[in-house]
């Protein structure tokens, strides 16, 4: 199973930002790139790869372990950016010193579990991916600048999740991967 740790936002906050992305839709050129359902938003805090499914109850156990040693925090959508000119993508604010501390201990989970963590200490930037591009040449600051002054309502981020990846189905053009929470823990609790 291809796993990762999330925060999913609440319905309240999918809606809001579903309207700016339908904004940000009829910019020019939006057609050219490959927007993600609104299904599939979400903030990864740790990306476990393919793991085994007789490891998935070890990793349960540890997260829930994780997440009662962290309290709820606020959050919300905003703002956004852009990878270069590979990805779209919107950001979060509210108390991100928790989400980061949250996205290690996710990170710690996975290590503790026996996974192969990728090491690269870069910061911990939380970002919901809403557009991919393949296209070279495509120029994504638009996107990036359209989201800037973008902040969706405030909640509180009460659970950790584990979620599946399943990849788009082969040869199906236009197909996105389809998303299933595995588990959530309570934050806190």
């Amino acid at each position: 199973m291809r796993l990762f740790a999330a925060v999913l936002p609440p319905a309240p906050a999918i809606e809001e930002l579903a309207a700016e992305v339908a904004q940000l839709k009829r910019l020019p050129a939006a057609d050219r790139l490959r927007w993600a359902g609104r299904d599939s938003w979400h903030f990864t805090l740790a990306f476990y790869g393919e793991v085994h499914g007789e490891t998935v109850p070890e990793l349960s156990e540890r997260l829930a372990r994780a997440a009662r040693r962290r309290a709820p925090y606020e959050l919300w959508i905003a703002g956004g950016g852009r990878f270069a000119d590979r990805v779209v993508w919107a950001g979060a604010d509210g108390d991100r010193p928790a989400m980061r501390l949250l996205a290690d201990a996710a990170t710690a989970a996975g290590r503790r579990a026996g996974l192969t963590m990728d090491e690269q200490h870069r910061p911990y930037t939380p970002h919901l991916t809403l557009a991919r591009n393949r296209v070279p040449g495509l120029d994504l600051r638009p996107y990036a600048t359209a989201l800037k002054d973008f902040t969706g309502p405030a909640w509180t981020v009460g659970a950790l999740a584990l979620v599946c990846s399943h990849p788009p189905v082969p040869g199906a053009a236009g197909t996105q991967p389809r998303y299933e929470t595995v588990g959530t823990w309570p934050l806190g609790h």
